[in-house]
């Protein structure tokens, strides 16, 4: 997988907002701001989970207007189905396994993302932006690993997943230390309670929105990553109840609120036409959880597989002006892809080290003969295990031989208690065209094996960059995370 150019959505337009980005005050006046970029990342959130993406039985209407004014992605992917590694691939532009995150960081884990590594927050001060992030971290909860030491000139949250905590009914005691709330790197309350839960994610919405009225004269990028609707669920008193269909959509509908809080805050101060939303998850649902997960409808299984209930998430972008409203793109995307998506936009420079990820600009904007740029896409899962890979195009999807975590078509819990999972193995590789089979459910390797001996040499192009644990291969381009000093050199994460 060759290091990827960084084309801009057009020399001139690049020009003109790198101009922008230098000059921000002359440029402003000219007419030339350059965007304000806000990603709105949500934890576990389902495919089917909002209106525009087919819920049903409570209201979205936030997420709905975004779908009228922006565009629908219903092709697109995460990098690895799973917490700390999907949100390393979405700020970083890599393949998780190529940084040396695998999994879900625990609170005894001693590594977490290098130094040396770019995140989008540094993309964009490269170019003179404010940043700032509310929410949940995950890429490593020691103090070189926190947002202030990537690029953030500002955040607040947790750093782990919200059931990484002693009230966890799941866990034996003693399991994890208190779940601890962090502002620019500093411990400012040592245990979250579950009263404070319930509060996450107004106090988060509340942070997105000051950030933006405090930046509102300059350029400035913020990265909103919602705990929720990861279990433990907790609402605020003003949702709790109001659907009327439980826990679940109680949650579900306090997120679109949140996401009409930042809309609404992007309105009062005349930024709506400058700022580029993006809305999405970092992983599909966690079906053992039954009535307190959420729906991967129609794709097969969920978080922390490498079928497509587990990778393809529900996605929302919206600029007005730019991006063509009321529209659906269903071209292949991966998170991977934005990091250098934004840089071109922005006119930054590349990142020193190798990425992963492909300007898709034409892609995102709705130009018609737009095509993606990648060969393929690998999907790595557990301790770098190549799953599937598929073509660029996304139209066939080869899912390698595997152990897999599944229900077997059994309910999930209920009240918060999960399910058991049962382990299947794919004894053979298994092709299926997702453009008409998006369900995953008849395997085609038997009448298109130029198709399979095509994506079996890219999966061998993978293991050699990547590795593969599978097959037992090194890969020549993975680089060491950052560790703790004296640290054991391996730390194995939860697959969550």
């Amino acid at each position: 997988m060759p290091r990827p150019a960084l084309p801009s959505p057009g020399r001139a337009l690049a020009a003109l907002l790198a101009l922008a980005a230098l000059l921000p005050t002359a440029a402003t006046a000219a007419g030339l701001r350059p965007p304000n970029v806000i990603v709105i990342f949500c934890d576990d959130l389902g495919y089917a989970d909002i209106g525009p993406f087919g819920a049903k039985g409570y209201a979205t209407p936030h997420l709905d207007g975004m779908a009228r004014e922006g565009v629908r992605f219903t092709n697109f992917h995460v990098a690895q189905a799973v917490c700390s590694a999907s949100r390393t691939a979405l700020l970083t532009g890599c393949y998780p396994n190529r940084v040396g995150i695998h999994g879900a960081l625990g609170p005894q884990s001693n590594h977490g993302i290098h130094a040396d590594e770019t995140t989008l927050a540094e993309v964009f001060k490269s170019r003179g932006y404010a940043t700032g992030m509310a929410g949940k971290w995950h890429l490593g909860h020691h103090a070189p690993f926190l947002p202030p030491r990537h690029g953030f000139d500002e955040s607040f949250g947790i750093p782990y997943s919200n059931d990484m905590w002693p009230y966890h009914p799941e866990a034996k005691p003693g399991t994890y230390p208190p779940l601890p709330l962090i502002e620019d790197g500093r411990v400012i309350d040592a245990e979250v309670t579950p009263e404070e839960q319930a509060q996450l994610t107004t106090w988060l919405t509340e942070r997105a929105v000051r950030f933006i009225e405090r930046n509102r004269e300059r350029p400035f990028f913020f990265y909103l990553a919602h705990p929720q609707p990861h279990v433990p669920l907790f609402v605020s008193e003003k949702f709790k109840g109001k659907s009327g269909r439980g826990l679940y959509a109680d949650v579900m509908m306090e997120l679109d609120w949140s996401v009409g809080q930042v809309l609404g805050a992007l309105e009062r101060h005349g930024l709506t036409r400058d700022t580029l939303v993006i809305f999405t998850s970092d992983n599909g649902p966690w079906l053992s959880y039954g009535d307190h997960a959420g729906s991967a409808r129609p794709h097969r299984e969920g978080k922390g597989t490498a079928w497509e209930g587990g990778t393809r998430v529900a996605c929302l972008m919206r600029w007005p002006g730019r991006l063509p409203a009321g529209t659906t793109c269903d071209q292949y995307v991966m998170t991977i892809d934005l990091l250098p998506t934004l840089a071109g936009l922005i006119g930054a420079p590349a990142p020193a080290r190798k990425i992963d990820g492909r300007d898709v600009w034409p892609i995102l904007a709705g130009q018609p003969s737009a095509t993606n740029p990648h060969e393929g896409y690998g999907n790595w899962f557990a301790q770098n295990e190549l799953q599937a890979v598929v073509t660029g195009d996304g139209e066939w999807k080869l899912v390698l031989p595997h152990r897999y975590r599944t229900l077997g078509g059994r309910p999930g819990g209920t009240g918060g208690i999960p399910a058991k999972y049962e382990t299947v193995t794919l004894e053979r590789p298994a092709l299926y065209r997702l453009r008409t089979d998006r369900e995953e459910t008849t395997d085609v390797a038997a009448t298109h094996p130029e198709v399979v001996a095509r994506l079996q040499a890219f999966a061998e192009k993978c293991r050699a960059e990547l590795g593969d644990t599978l097959a037992k291969r090194q890969g020549s381009g993975v680089r060491e995370p950052g560790r703790i000093e004296g640290a054991p050199a391996k730390n194995k994460a939860k697959s969550g």
